[in-house]
């Protein structure tokens, strides 16, 4: 049926780019969706252009527009959240970070941001004349009904996921297709949980109740509470997350994961993009058990606050006395983002039973010096950025224990967060708590 359009649209990656021009802000999506052949045919075209900017995120595979520039002569990269990847590049000064409360990314879009030529790669087309979003939903409808040119890149290895809403987009929506064949998508390996991580998972876990539904960061620790989640005897647990990870896989294999006790999306589990392993893209095809929505949908608190007993994990750098959280930053030095852990934090705590809980280890040792240090602070280092207000944060989790800081004092809060902090540490810190008038002098550890 749509034969004759989808050819008189096929062009080969180096002819889609001639669209670029000088100047042009160029989107790329977020993830996986990002395109692999259309960026190696961009960095070609290096010499020809001049001023071109470049949004992406989470790029888990190596951008050629980057590596054939590391001048910054004529592409400017930016991300919208930061994988190790960007993080290097962050570090030899080729990728700025764009700040984001990631529930905002979509409106960003529709309100004010310019796209000259979107870039995404999406899953062959369906009988219908729709591509596929895959892995990444995202903001990828915003970004493409803002564009000016939108380019699809087709790779036959991208799942197809069922929504939700906005979770694809149709052939008379698309000013040209490149075909990219089956090229592998980047896998997110599982990190192997240390016994630290355990002991956190353990303290999270005994406070999930039959029904209730999870929400994962990225990271060991959010990995080991799911993996113990799993081996645990809570049931009927749902799935309402930003990121699909594979510890809900192993959640449903192990007959936990049914989200028939959520009061939205019931027996659905809701997200909005998804890295992982190759045997949680598989599991993502076709598969009417998840539903793939917009970030403004899955990272809305007033979304969030309507599911009762709602647990979101999520891990952080640091924390200071006032409990004021980063989890962007050491210091000056850009880590990630802020992502949605803001938008879990706040939807949380309205929910009904829900629970927020930052987990993190107490301490670490530093590759440089190899001193070992703590991620309880005093107050947050120059350039640090609080991704969690203190006024947000409920549960903080350490190896040594969790504490409740809702509607706590400063003395309150500097005695429970350094009653979690790393034993070796805690004196030092008890004395910059009563030089920052923040400790009760008759409350001694």
């Amino acid at each position: 049926m749509f034969y004759n359009k989808y050819k008189e649209k096929l062009l080969t990656a180096g002819d889609a780019v001639e669209v670029v021009k000088s100047g042009d802000w160029i989107d790329y999506g977020f993830g996986l969706g990002q395109p692999m052949l259309l960026d190696a045919a961009l960095a070609r075209r290096k010499q020809d252009l001049q001023d071109i900017k470049i949004r992406g995120a989470l790029a888990l595979a190596s951008r050629q527009v980057v590596e054939a520039d590391p001048e910054r002569e004529t592409f400017t990269y930016s991300s919208w959240h930061f994988s190790g990847y960007e993080r290097k590049l962050h570090d030899r000064g080729l990728c700025n970070y764009i700040p984001m409360v990631y529930r905002n990314k979509p409106r960003f879009y529709r309100n004010h941001l310019d796209v000259d030529v979107a870039m995404i790669s999406v899953a062959p087309i369906d009988g219908k004349g729709y591509f596929n979003f895959s892995l990444s939903n995202s903001a990828t409808r915003a970004i493409l009904e803002k564009a000016k040119t939108v380019i699809v890149e087709v790779n036959e290895q991208l799942p197809y996921s069922l929504g939700g809403r906005e979770e694809c987009i149709h052939i008379s929506e698309v000013d040209f297709i490149v075909e990219a064949g089956c090229i592998n998508i980047p896998e997110l390996p599982i990190t192997d949980a240390d016994e630290n991580d355990e002991r956190v998972a353990r303290l999270i876990v005994e406070e999930i109740v039959n029904g209730a539904t999870i929400q994962l960061g990225i990271g060991a620790m959010p990995n080991a509470v799911g993996n113990l989640i799993a081996e645990s005897d809570v049931k009927d647990l749902g799935m309402h997350t930003e990121m699909l990870v594979d510890a809900y896989l192993k959640m449903y294999e192990k007959g936990k994961l049914t989200n028939k006790c959520k009061s939205v999306d019931k027996y659905k589990g809701a997200w909005t993009f998804c890295a992982g392993t190759k045997d949680l893209y598989n599991w993502v095809e076709r598969n009417p058990l998840l539903a793939s929505y917009p970030v403004d949908y899955t990272n809305d608190p007033a979304i969030i606050a309507q599911i009762d007993n709602f647990i979101s994990v999520n891990n952080c750098v640091e924390v200071d006395l006032y409990g004021q959280v980063s989890s962007e930053t050491a210091g000056m030095r850009h880590i990630s983002g802020t992502g949605g852990q803001l938008d879990f934090v706040t939807g949380s705590y309205l929910a009904r039973g829900g629970k927020s809980f930052i987990c993190f280890q107490s301490s670490f040792t530093d590759k440089k010096s190899g001193q070992v240090c703590s991620r309880v602070v005093p107050t947050l280092p120059v350039g640090g950025i609080v991704t969690d207000p203190r006024t947000q944060i409920h549960f903080l989790v350490t190896e040594w224990g969790k504490v409740n800081l809702a509607g706590c004092s400063t003395w309150e809060r500097a005695e429970r967060i350094i009653s979690i902090a790393h034993p070796n540490f805690r004196d030092d810190l008890i004395k910059q708590a009563e030089t920052m008038k923040i400790w009760k002098n008759s409350n001694r550890i």
